[in-house]
């Protein structure tokens, strides 16, 4: 979770603790946990859980997606994004959401854009070299490793019950991070 990539975007040099010797950059981990306590009382801020979308268009991201709707109960879209589903109302999968959760900006720009155009507040998980652009919320954090993905996921579903009162604050959470984590046909 910790290990960003060699560029850094300027706007994300906040959440950069150092730089390693071969230039890879290293998350603030305080930033991150703050983020994602910040980010799980925007979610739970929206009263009814089905006006959230969270989408993932990589594979790798996907099955945590689905665990985190699954948990939440929110909308999920994984794989490919349809052009114009939060601007063209004449759309068939036409949607007005009233926060969207990306699991990476790069790879999610369309719905990144659309939401921008009709003012949804936007949650990512942003890489160093991320662009921030548009993102109202950016979660700090290594969205390129299998791993980090489905325990940032894991982490926000656990923030988000505990805030909504749904698990304890005290007690370990039950739900195993390996059910987060991307598979294999190998796996």
């Amino acid at each position: 979770v910790h290990l960003g990539k060699k560029s850094c975007q300027n706007l994300m040099k906040i959440y950069i603790w150092k730089k390693r010797k071969d230039g890879i950059f290293i998350f603030n981990l305080s930033k991150t946990l703050k983020k994602i306590n910040l980010a799980a009382r925007a979610i739970v801020g929206i009263k009814n859980p089905i006006e959230i979308i969270a989408i993932s268009n990589e594979s790798i991201a996907q099955r945590a997606v689905m665990k985190f709707s699954q948990f939440i109960g929110c909308q999920m879209i994984v794989g490919r994004w349809t052009p114009g589903k939060l601007t063209n109302q004449s759309c068939k999968t036409f949607s007005e959401p009233q926060l969207i959760i990306l699991a990476d900006p790069e790879s999610d720009i369309q719905p990144l854009i659309e939401s921008s155009y009709v003012n949804i507040p936007t949650i990512a998980f942003c890489n160093t070299a991320s662009s921030l652009k548009f993102v109202d919320i950016a979660i700090p954090g290594n969205n390129d490793n299998k791993h980090s993905v489905a325990l940032l996921w894991w982490m926000l579903t656990r923030e988000v019950l505990r805030i909504k009162g749904e698990i304890s604050k005290t007690e370990k959470w039950d739900i195993p991070i390996d059910i987060f984590l991307s598979r294999n046909e190998t796996d």
